[in-house]
């Protein structure tokens, strides 16, 4: 995989290339995802529709909604009549309450790696990371955070495999205060999640000022990313 082919694969935001008939020849993670909320004929259709009337790329700002899945653009391309290419620009479920400048600082890959380890104990699940190695010490309320990690992998106790993918999410802020903060996101994704613990999971988010969204096997963990 070469380093544009990587970059396209673990872009926060969708990225779709269809062929001339509707079919899918290519796709990132996050299409994957998106591509289990709706059906892939009304996102080629759209492509088609805001497409460009001669070749090229255009951009358009405009809200779409599938699942719990919200956008405020895309960017629709194409050089032939062969394939078109489509590229959709995810915005935040809701906002925060607020940003938290206080708590401690630390490093968020020790934490993981904590939580990680102490799910590990005593089952045989086998636990994946893939991690963005640029994170720099970020300032969270450590005891609520770890708290909300490790019911966040309880839920997956009963999965033979569980991945954990901590990234950044490329080309989202927000603003508090007149500042403004980059948004990161963990995805923890297995074969087999206890929906049971969503609640618990939930209220445990609300205590750390952290959004979740919850799919079929993927628990989705976002947090403004406040760094020392």
């Amino acid at each position: 995989m070469t380093f544009l082919e990587a970059w396209i694969e673990f872009d926060y935001n969708p990225f779709i290339i269809f062929d001339s008939k509707g079919r899918v020849k290519s796709l990132n993670q996050e299409a994957q995802y998106l591509l289990g909320d709706t059906k892939a004929k009304e996102i080629f259709e759209l492509a088609k529709t805001y497409a460009n009337h001669t070749y090229g790329f255009k951009t358009t700002v405009l809200d779409l909604n599938y699942g719990s899945y919200s956008f405020y653009a895309i960017t629709v391309g194409y050089q032939d009549e062969n394939e078109i290419g489509i590229k959709l620009y995810k915005r935040a479920a809701k906002k925060f309450s607020h940003i938290q400048e206080y708590g401690e600082i630390t490093n968020i890959y020790s934490i993981l790696d904590l939580c990680i380890s102490a799910a590990s104990a005593g089952n045989n699940t086998i636990y994946k990371k893939e991690f963005d190695p640029t994170f720099p010490e970020i300032r969270i309320k450590i005891e609520e955070f770890i708290k909300l990690l490790n019911k966040i992998y309880q839920s997956y106790q009963n999965s033979e495999i569980v991945t954990s993918k901590l990234m950044l999410n490329i080309g989202e802020y927000i603003r508090f205060n007149n500042k403004k903060y980059p948004i990161f996101s963990l995805h923890v994704n297995g074969d087999l999640r206890d929906k049971s613990y969503e609640s618990s999971i939930k209220e445990i988010a609300k205590e750390a000022n952290t959004l979740i969204i919850f799919k079929d096997k993927t628990t989705i963990l976002s947090s403004a990313l406040v760094s020392g």
